[in-house]
């Protein structure tokens, strides 16, 4: 067992999409999308946090002003360089066309978002897009209760010029394996734009910090399904076939996020929070009309 490389006990946790979804209301599961856009800013050291946050918000009001039916997930970095994604997700690359023509259709909302462009642009210090297709075939049991969710671990994984079968030959076995276990869950996307060379994100949500925790049980068990002769060919493949990988941890932030009403719903509390102090007025006035 102690063939097993670093890089490797990480590809079996970090390909693990640990949740408790099996046990959850099924309606509640939500599909990856089959596109997924995603905008990278980068903030200037001491401009993140509730500075940020203000900025983003005129984005937000932009769009729900103009109840624009595209939404978008926001994520802040716990780890690496500090910056945030953003997250849209469309049905085909076809939707995505015609959202971004419908924008720029739109005057009021275009002159808003550039508004809201200049003003947060003065925070970041880099700003880059990459669009990224689904891939089902290297992903198992996706769908999940992602409103409930609080955090993604995202690993990217650069993948060697020419390896491509080697890749394919590293994902099938691990998830040979993890079919086998029950509550293990992924979503993985393929670079399309905006990336150097060939790209896999492997998403994973966790519900809280316990989650990552927990991760570490799943290590035997994926070890007994896989077999000491497995795992030397996971660890060959991995050599073979993997350039370079990342991961990071990200937390959901909903102020800077533009989600749907279901959202909404979903989570009340977490997603649309009243705000702190917001009864104080209307006690105020109850007590003026009592004396």
């Amino acid at each position: 067992m102690k063939r097993v490389t670093g890089f490797l006990l990480g590809l079996l946790f970090l390909f693990a999409w640990l949740t408790t979804v099996a046990a959850q209301d099924q309606s509640a599961t939500h599909t990856p999308p089959k596109v997924l856009a995603i905008t990278r800013e980068f903030v200037k050291p001491g401009r993140s946090g509730s500075i940020h946050e203000k900025s983003e918000s005129a984005f937000v009001q932009a769009m729900s002003h103009a109840k624009w039916p595209t939404h978008y997930l926001a994520l802040d970095s716990l780890s690496g360089r500090p910056r945030s994604l953003f997250l849209t997700g469309y049905d085909s690359f076809e939707a995505w066309e015609k959202d971004l023509q419908a924008t720029e259709k739109n005057p009021a909302l275009s002159a808003a978002l550039d508004k809201a462009a200049m003003a947060d642009g003065d925070l970041l210090s880099d700003i880059d897009m990459g669009v990224f297709r689904y891939s089902e075939e290297y992903s198992l049991r996706s769908a999940v209760d992602i409103p409930h969710m609080r955090y993604f671990e995202i690993s990217v994984f650069h993948i060697r010029p020419g390896r491509h079968k080697e890749w394919d030959d590293l994902v099938k076995l691990v998830m040979a394996a993890y079919e086998k276990i029950p509550d293990v869950h992924w979503a993985t996307y393929e670079a399309v734009y905006g990336q150097m060379g060939s790209e896999y994100l492997v998403f994973t949500p966790l519900k809280s910090a316990s989650d990552i925790d927990k991760e570490s049980a799943q290590d035997k068990q994926f070890e007994a399904a896989t077999g000491e002769e497995g795992l030397k060919k996971l660890s060959e493949l991995e050599a073979a076939a993997v350039e370079s990988s990342q991961t990071n941890l990200f937390a959901f932030n909903p102020k800077m996020s533009y989600t749907s009403d279901d959202w909404v719903k979903a989570d009340p509390d977490f997603w649309k929070p009243k705000a702190a102090g917001s009864a104080a007025p209307k006690k105020a006035e109850d007590k003026q009309e009592k004396q």
